[in-house]
């Protein structure tokens, strides 16, 4: 197995260390002193790897998608059966077991309100959307048929499972003292085993 060059490792540094100012400070507190320092680098070498901080921003979405796939790959081992498939994405997404960084949430959150004001991140941020939107349709498709039920309404209910993700994480960033914890990924689950049943 080849080593990853120190270039590429010390962008997933910084990536990381992104990851973790936006989470404490949001995206105009995250400032390139900050993030050198959590990184352990001087803001010079920040910049010779990034050119601002929109391009660490980009640099986290692709690294934020990779950690769900990756969880979601270890979560579905030895799993075959479409509930428990759909289950263990679930669980990648929203359970906070093995591998859970509540600094990936508040930075989630915290990336989607700058999608909102600038169009590049916007753009990246639909595209990781979209590919999340495909992979959690397909799923749901499966359940679906595998319940003897219509793979016509996977893709609302993928919507609606999406949009529940989104407002877990807001809350989870947000409100964290306020709600139970732990209810995300069971509640999930519970809404999709409701939408399948009233299927025909």
């Amino acid at each position: 197995m080849t080593r990853k060059s120190n270039t590429v490792e010390r962008r997933s540094e910084i990536v990381r260390a992104l990851q973790t100012t936006l989470a404490r400070h949001g995206y105009e507190g995250a400032t390139i002193q900050l993030i050198a320092a959590e990184a352990g680098l001087s803001p010079g070498l920040i910049h010779y790897h990034y050119r601002d901080k929109r391009e660490i921003l980009v640099g986290l979405i692709a690294a934020l998608h990779e950690y769900v796939q990756q969880r979601f790959a270890r979560a579905a081992e030895g799993v075959s059966e479409p509930r428990q498939l759909l289950r263990a994405y679930i669980d990648a997404r929203l359970g906070l077991g093995r591998g859970a960084q509540p600094d990936a949430v508040a930075a989630w959150v915290a990336i989607g309100a700058e999608a909102i004001r600038q169009p590049e991140i916007r753009e990246v941020y639909q595209e990781a959307i979209a590919a999340e939107l495909r992979l959690v349709r397909d799923l749901i498709a499966d359940y679906l048929e595998s319940e003897h039920k219509s793979r016509d309404a996977a893709t609302r209910l993928a919507s609606v499972l999406l949009a529940f993700f989104e407002g877990a994480f807001q809350l989870s960033a947000a409100a964290r003292r306020v709600m139970p914890k732990g209810y995300a990924a069971d509640a999930a689950m519970l809404l999709v085993e409701c939408f399948v049943e009233r299927e025909r």
